[in-house]
This record gives C-alpha cells, structure tokens and sequence, in this order.
C-alpha cells in the first residue's frame, strides 16, 4: 500500500484514469479536485506504482476527524483487479474501519467486497444504487434563457444557506449534514436563485468527488424552469473549470430523470453505488 502524495505521481494518475472511465470517473474527479488545491483536504492511496490495481481517494489521515461523519468520511474507489481491492480495503493503513465512513464508484463488486469484508470487521453495511449521467460535451446542454422575475438573481449558494439545504436534503437534516454542506459551499461551485431577500429558491452543487449534487427547488417554486436553468449553468461551469460534468439519480425520481433527459445528459451504463459502512457498536446510538 502506497500514499501518493507526490505532485507528478499524482498528475499521471488522473491521465491514466482517463482510460478506464466511465468506471473510474468517481476517482478520477476527487484526483482532479487533488491537484488543483485539494480544498477538501484528500489523499490518493494505492496498492502499487505505477502498476496499481486499486485506487482509494480517502481524507487526509492527519486531519481532524468525526467518526460519525460519514458525509466527510467519504471514499471513492476504482479498481482493475478485485482481489487487489479487497486487500487494500482489508487493509486497516487504508480504511479507518473504526469510524462510519462511505464508498462511492461505479463498479459491482464494490459492494460484494464490501459485505465480505465488513463481516470480519464487526460492521454493518448498506448499500444504495442509483443511476449514472454525465454531460460529456458542453455543446450538448441546451442553450437556457429564461425570463426571471427581475426580482430573481441567479447566483452562488453561501455558507449561510447551509441551514436550509441540509434540511430539504433527503440525506440531511442533522448538524454532520450542514456542516458537510457548508463546507462543499466553501469549496466547490453552487449555483442557485434567489429571491430579493437574498433566500434560495433553487439551487445545486458540487461535492469532493466534482459531482452535481442537492439539485432541489422549493416545492411551491417548481415548474418554472429553475432547476433546469440551475442544473445547466453549473455543469457549464464544471465544463469551465476542466471538470467532467458528472451527476447520479435514484431510478425512482422520474421527475429528475426527465429533466436530465431534457439537458441530453448521457446515462451511463454503470451503475453508482454508495456503500455506508457502520462498526456495530455505533448502531444503537443516534448519529444520522
């Protein structure tokens, strides 16, 4: 197992990952954020050099952590060779198997792994699945003009709106969540609307991995063409910026479904997973 913390090392990572998307796209963006300030404070590890079969991105080990942080506890993973992954995430250097953390990325044995491995570990595992998109060509988003009220502005989220997208997240509504929130506020690219009180109507932004996430619109502000000119104008931006304009939908939300469908988003034909992992001594307590 290596850490590879050195700049040139770090910079052919990300041009080797291009050969392998779309599995390696989760990785591939955290890296990407890496070399280019590493605002979240992220690290690369790998089982080899240059020939890995495995690639971890994790939080910097020597940062602060909250083991009931699962949000900021987050990892992305690719892999060329599973039985390379499994040693690695066995591999306690690797994994902090002590905290709840999260996996991301875009292959099905993550979760087999996962489960395997957890077991020997005394820690309970579950799983979501949700569909891949990705706006590959920026030529491709729709040419969005909407006429706003002029007494809408189409602006950046602020670290005071954390309070409110933490609570209309479906993943959120505690202090870990805001808290994480805010801080892809500080980090990342948002976009929103906001009324002439400065309040959020709709908005989106992006997390540590350079995904489009939290795409929400008050529900007595829908059907006027918010989220879609909000979802546009940030992967423009993430277009912008270098970064793939990268997103992830439940199966069930049709409604989300169109509306990628409506900006030619390309669905993918991997699946996302999302893996929350939980040492059994930490289940009776309320820590979501």
């Amino acid at each position: 197992m290596l850490v590879l913390n050195c700049s040139v090392k770090l910079r052919m990572l990300e041009k080797m990952l291009r050969w392998s998307f779309p599995e390696s796209l989760k990785v591939y963006g955290a890296v990407m954020i890496i070399n280019r300030g590493n605002p979240f404070k992220q690290e690369v590890v790998v089982d080899s050099w240059p020939d890995f079969k495995a690639v971890i991105t994790r939080p910097q080990r020597e940062n602060e952590v909250d083991d009931l942080d699962h949000y900021t506890n987050a990892h992305a993973v690719f892999y060329k060779e599973l039985q390379a992954y499994q040693e690695l995430l066995e591999n306690t250097n690797a994994i902090n198997w002590g905290q709840i953390f999260q996996i991301q990325g875009l292959q099905d044995g993550i979760c087999e792994i996962s489960r395997t491995v957890a077991l020997s570990k005394q820690v309970d595992v579950k799983t979501s699945l949700f569909k891949m998109v990705i706006h590959s060509d920026p030529d491709t988003l729709p040419d969005v003009r909407l006429q706003m009220d002029p007494k809408l502005t189409l602006a950046y989220l602020d670290i005071s709106h954390a309070s409110l997208l933490s609570k209309t997240w479906s993943r959120g509504g505690n202090p870990r969540s805001q808290k994480y929130l805010a801080n892809l506020i500080c980090c990342f690219p948002s976009v929103c609307v906001l009324d002439d009180n400065g309040y959020p109507l709709s908005w989106s932004l992006t997390d540590q991995f350079a995904t489009m996430i939290h795409g929400y619109t008050l529900p007595e502000h829908r059907r006027k063409g918010y989220s879609r000119l909000v979802a546009t104008t940030l992967a423009k931006k993430l277009h912008s910026c270098g970064f793939p304009a990268q997103g992830n939908v439940l199966e069930t939300n049709i409604p989300s479904i169109a509306l990628l469908k409506s900006m030619n988003a390309q669905f993918l034909p991997c699946s996302f997973f999302r893996v929350i992992h939980t040492p059994f001594h930490f289940l009776a307590k309320s820590h979501l």
